[in-house]
Formats: C-alpha cells, structure tokens, sequence
C-alpha cells in the first residue's frame, strides 16, 4: 500500500476481541496489486480470514472504526464492489455513504477534482473510488488527505477483485504455490486480469492467460516475458492442466468494433462449456471455476459451470465481504508492521 507518514502503534488482531482499535495516524493507499509485497497481501488475506467468521455471526459488528466516515464514491455502476464495500464498512462499525455519479454534481458538469475536493472537505476517513478513467484513483490520492481505495478505474487496475480471487482460491486449493491458474476471456477491456496477474505472482501461482487474438492487449507478449506467465489462443490445450479458471465478462459495453464474429463462434472457442467443465472435471476433479461477474451465461459460461460443484463464484461474492473489511482495517485501524 501506499504510504506516507505513519506512527507506531500495532494493535492485536480485530476479530477475536470487542474493543476499538488502536488508530495509526498514517495517510495510505490501495492503488495497483503492485502496492502489496507477499508479506503484505499475506497479512490482508489472513485478517480477512478472521473477518470471515463475523458473517456467521448473530450480530455482524466489530467497533474497530467507530467514528471514522468512508465513502463510497463509485463513477460506474456496480453490485458486488459497492455493496461490499458498504456491508464492510459498516460490519467494522464506521459510518458508510454512498454517492454514485449520477447523483452527484458530476452529472452537472463538475469536475472530479472539485468533487473529491468537496467530499474530502468534510472531513471523510476514506474514498473508495470506481471511475471509468484509467488512472483516477492515483490522481485523486495526490489531491487529498484521506485513504483511497481503487474499486476500479477504466481498464486499469481492481486490486480488491484480485484480492478476494486469491482468499476463495486458497480456501479450496490451499496454498497458491505453482498451482495452475487459466484466466479466460476479454482480456483486454479487463481491469480484473492485471491485478490478478500481479497478485497472483505475488503467491507464486503460474497463470495462463488465454484469448483470441483480437482480445489480447497490445503490448502483451513483452509483459508476458518480463513476468513470466504464458499466453495461449488454445483453451482446449491448457484446460487439463487447470487448478483453478477463471473466466472474464465479455464486455461489450466497452467494444466499439468486431472483436470476435458471432457470439456463438466465441463460445465454441473460448466459453467455458458444458464440454469443457466435463473435461476440466476428468482431468483434475479438484479444479475449481471462478468468475468475478457479472456473467454472461451461455456467452463466456455455462449454467452447468456456472452453477456446478466446481464453482467458487457465490464464495467469491462472500469473500468480498470478509477482505474489504480486511482493507479497510489495514488502512484505516493499522496492523503488524509499518506498510503492512
């Protein structure tokens, strides 16, 4: 995470005990999946792994950031990211308030400078931010005081969507060590691969990213060599080997032109079938299937992957949960270590 100042005070774990936390005075950020080294996302996906059991809970509360305000400040739709992020705030005690860019003087032609300005001013804790620009959140962190926390920009980064893909995985497969990880899909248009892709090498999984051609991005063989994860137009050819896949939104909301021909001729390639979880299941039966939606059934999935023994994409959405919370906890009430 990004830090700035900070002072010296480490607070035992939130999860086991009633009581506030003790406050770090200290200005940091979750920008990119680059922020966190694997001791760091370590300590996130273990706190989150304490945050978990708060769901199973008859009352849903932990006083850890009684009195600090977040806001939730999201430029593009969402479900899963918004209301996670608000079950997480609040589930840690702080007061929660959403703002969408549709109700906001954005929508009147402000510019987003004076509205962080503005919101910032009244004294908030914390902005998570969504915005359809690559790049905001970075530039919102250099205009403010408060934690930011990117909850997506454009086609840029989504560092908590790789994240809790990480925490679901390893609940199931165990540690990520050299397993196997096959992300499938539109790879271009997706903000969810390039911190997966980061995240992902921080625990020492080997990926797989497969696509056709015309949703690869530009610049990707380059990236592939510097990182060490392979590419492949086949997915017919890597699936055997499979410990976990993960499948990719076709985002057409973000295409202006023909990516692939048909949405049939897409599926046959590239959509994980019926045929295809039949063969994933034969060769590994323990591999797993994750999405991080909203899906397309029938485009890029299945009912039967979707829906099947194999899925994680329901824990995913619950994981959500359990790691913001785990987030907002290392940023706004502190943990072990300095940039932890």
């Amino acid at each position: 995470m990004s830090t700035a100042t900070t002072t010296t005070t480490t607070p035992s774990g939130p999860a086991g005990r009633e009581q506030q936390a003790s406050t770090r005075h200290t200005k940091r950020h979750l920008l990119s999946s680059a922020d966190l080294n694997r001791e760091q996302v370590r300590a996130i996906l273990d706190t989150a792994s304490e945050m978990h059991g708060v769901q199973q809970r008859e009352v849903k509360k932990l006083p850890t950031l009684r009195g600090r305000t977040v806001v939730n400040l999201f430029f593009e739709d969402s479900t899963r990211t918004r209301s996670s992020f608000e079950i997480a705030g609040k589930w840690l005690s702080a007061d929660v308030i959403n703002i969408s860019g549709k109700g906001s003087s954005t929508s009147k032609g402000e510019s987003l400078r004076d509205t962080v300005l503005t919101v910032a001013a009244m004294g908030v804790d914390a902005l998570v931010i969504r915005h359809h620009a690559s790049g905001a959140a970075q530039q919102v962190s250099q205009w403010v005081d408060a934690h930011i926390i990117n909850a997506g920009d454009g086609m840029h980064e989504h560092p908590t969507q790789a994240l809790l893909d990480a925490y679901t995985m390893e609940r199931r497969l165990g540690d990520l060590e050299g397993r196997h990880v096959v992300i499938v899909g539109d790879l271009t248009h997706s903000r969810v691969v390039r911190s997966n892709l980061i995240t992902l090498k921080t625990l020492g999984a080997r990926v797989t990213l497969v696509a056709p051609p015309t949703l690869m991005p530009s610049g990707i063989t380059s990236w592939a060599q510097a990182d060490g994860f392979t590419l492949s137009n086949d997915f017919d050819a890597v699936l055997p080997t499979a410990d976990s896949v993960m499948m990719l939104r076709v985002q057409r909301e973000r295409m202006s032109g023909g990516f692939f021909p048909t949405a049939r001729e897409y599926t046959v390639g590239y959509g994980l079938t019926r045929a295809r979880l039949d063969a994933l299941t034969a060769a590994n039966p323990d591999a797993v299937i994750c999405h991080p939606g909203p899906m397309n059934r029938g485009l890029e999935i299945a009912a039967d992957a979707a829906d099947g023994a194999q899925s994680l994409i329901l824990d995913q959405v619950s994981a959500g949960v359990a790691v913001r919370m785990s987030v907002l906890y290392h940023l706004l009430a502190g943990g072990e270590g300095e940039d932890s």
